[in-house]
Order: C-alpha cells, then sequence, then structure tokens
C-alpha cells in the first residue's frame, strides 16, 4: 500500500464536530446548537485552517463560514436543492454541459471543508463515468476546456489525477484543464512534489481557480502554495462569494484583492450567493453588491476588481450583475 502523505494525514485529522471546533477555539459549544440539516452536511475543517480562526471569536468570518447554524433549517422561498441548474445540465454521470466551449466534470464529491453557502451540498453525487466523459469530448470538437469541479478535485490521488491528464491529452481540441478548488487555501500542504509533478506535464494549458472569502485565509502556507503553483507555469486566479457579515465590506474586499495580488493571484469572480436551500442567511442583496463595487472601483486599479456576477439556472453565461 503506499504510504500516505502529509496533505492526507493532516485531512485525515480534520475537525469534525462543534463541540471539538469549539475546544480549540475557547469557546462554549452550548451557544451552538447543531442544525437538523447538518446530519446530512455535517461540519468538516483542516486544523491548518482553524488555526486562522481567532480564539474566543464568535463572529470570526472564517468561523462563520464553517460552523453550522440552526439558521440552516430555516425554508426560505426562492431558495432550492439545486440553485443553478446542474441536474438539467448532466450529459452523462458526473458530466455538465451548460456553457460553449467547455464541459465540467464532478470528478469527486468529497472535500477537505464543509463550507455552509455550498451550493452543492444536496447535489446527488455520483460515481463519474470516465470513459463516458472522454467519449462525450471527443465526439464534440467544439470544447476546448475542461474544468474539475467537484466536491474538491484535488481531494482525489495524484496517481489519478495525473491518468486523466494524459487521456485529456489525447484529445486534439482540448487546450486548457480548468481546476476548481479551495485545497490550496484550506489545506496548503496539498501542493507537493507529486502534485507539481503532474501539473507540469503534458500540453494542456493549466488553470486553477482558488475559492478565498477573506483575507485571513492567506498565510504564508497559503502563499507559498501559491507560489510553488505559479513556478509550475499554472496561472491562478480567485473567485469569492459575497457573505453577509463575512466580507460585505469595501475594506475587506479591496484588502483581500491587493492579497491575492502579493500571492500572484488574480481577482476574478465576486459572486452573488447560490440561492441553495439553508444558506439565505449569508444573502446580500444585489444592490447593496453594487454599492460595493461602485466604493472597490473607486479604491482600486481595475486590474484587481473582480467581476460581480450571478449564476442562473439556464443561462449560457455567468450573468454579471452590473452597476
Amino acid at each position: 500500500m503506499e504510504p500516505s502523505r502529509p496533505w492526507q494525514r493532516e485531512l485525515a485529522g480534520a475537525i469534525r464536530t462543534a463541540e471539538a471546533l469549539c475546544a480549540l477555539l475557547d469557546l462554549d459549544s452550548t451557544q451552538f446548537p447543531m442544525p437538523q440539516t447538518g446530519k446530512n452536511f455535517p461540519l468538516r475543517v483542516p486544523r491548518g485552517y482553524v488555526a486562522r480562526i481567532v480564539s474566543g471569536d464568535p463572529n470570526d468570518p472564517l468561523l462563520l463560514q464553517v460552523l453550522p447554524s440552526c439558521a440552516e433549517d430555516v425554508t426560505s422561498p426562492g431558495y432550492g436543492n439545486d440553485p443553478v441548474g446542474d441536474l438539467d445540465a448532466r450529459v452523462a454521470p458526473g458530466v455538465l454541459h451548460k456553457y460553449h466551449g467547455r464541459v465540467l466534470l464532478i470528478a469527486t464529491g468529497a472535500c477537505p471543508i464543509h463550507c455552509r453557502y455550498c451550493f452543492r451540498r444536496y447535489f446527488p453525487h455520483e460515481h463519474l463515468d470516465w470513459d463516458a466523459a472522454m467519449a462525450y469530448l471527443t465526439a464534440h470538437p467544439d470544447i476546448q476546456e475542461v474544468v474539475l469541479s467537484g466536491g474538491d478535485p484535488l481531494s482525489l490521488p495524484d496517481r489519478q489525477l495525473a491518468a486523466l491528464n494524459e487521456r485529456l491529452a489525447t484529445i486534439p481540441h482540448l487546450r486548457r484543464l480548468r481546476i476548481h478548488t479551495r485545497m490550496p487555501v484550506v489545506l496548503p500542504e496539498r501542493v507537493d512534489d507529486a502534485l507539481i509533478a503532474w501539473l507540469t506535464q503534458g500540453r494542456l494549458r493549466k488553470v486553477m481557480v482558488l475559492h478565498i472569502n477573506h483575507p485571513h485565509e492567506l498565510d504564508e502556507k497559503v502563499r507559498g502554495a501559491c507560489t510553488a503553483l505559479i513556478r509550475a507555469g499554472v496561472v491562478l486566479l480567485n473567485q469569492s462569494v459575497l457573505l453577509r457579515n463575512i466580507n460585505d465590506r469595501v475594506e475587506i474586499l479591496a484588502t483581500l484583492s491587493e492579497a491575492l495580488f502579493e500571492a500572484g493571484v488574480t481577482p476574478y469572480y465576486l459572486h452573488l450567493l447560490d440561492a441553495v436551500q439553508g444558506a439565505a442567511h449569508f444573502s446580500v442583496s444585489a444592490t447593496f453588491a453594487m454599492g460595493l463595487m461602485e466604493e472597490l472601483r473607486i479604491r482600486l486599479p481595475g486590474y484587481l476588481v473582480p467581476r460581480l456576477v450571478q449564476e442562473s439556472a439556464g443561462a449560457l453565461a455567468k450573468v454579471t450583475v452590473d452597476c
């Protein structure tokens, strides 16, 4: 059996109960009753991420992203289990084709961290049929880009990811492999020699879209992981979700953009919340969001201002929310 690597051991030791999380953070767990819906989407957070949370602060912006809340039990009109129309976009098990020129592969349902606003928390993850995916990609010469998503695709072992990279490179019309991941942020140990090795192989250009919502998520280890990825030739972009009481202030968003740029990451998207049931308490209105964007444009050079977007089921592209 192949020995486990440091990132796998860190992942295995992730915090899985509110009691354990509160004990580490000097918080009273009785003040945080758990939602009934949380049984199907339990707490999970790596210890390295917990170390960035301010001890004793129940309103810490990183804590609020991962600690289940009874607000998740509230049924909200307009919110559902498939807010972005993933199920209607399935063309094969684990294969989604929404937008022209690119196909998304749900590579795994596993994720190193369970963000409480996750739009796929109810998604019926199924085994990705790799052969069916390859057949579909081969049969559609207009597809130029494959997007790996999940869960988190970097939860998969590098041997499997390297094999996928090799297979995709044999399809002549493919040009890019894009990876949507939170792993280098919440578990930067994942960016090791084995990951870098296959990322540098093959003819496909590698693009990695990180998910960083708050500047406190960027510590020295995360910046080091970003540096290693950039040296490997990976293009790094970031998408954030606009979240009430977490990053819905212009000062926070401006600081985040500056910190991302210093780490070599381009601010890409700022998403309005996907209307997944149980996450309405994170919602920020489009009107308020547009006001934030106006202030950001005043404070920052244009290349540091992310695009404010919303994903709409059935739309042919991300919908830009204009001021």
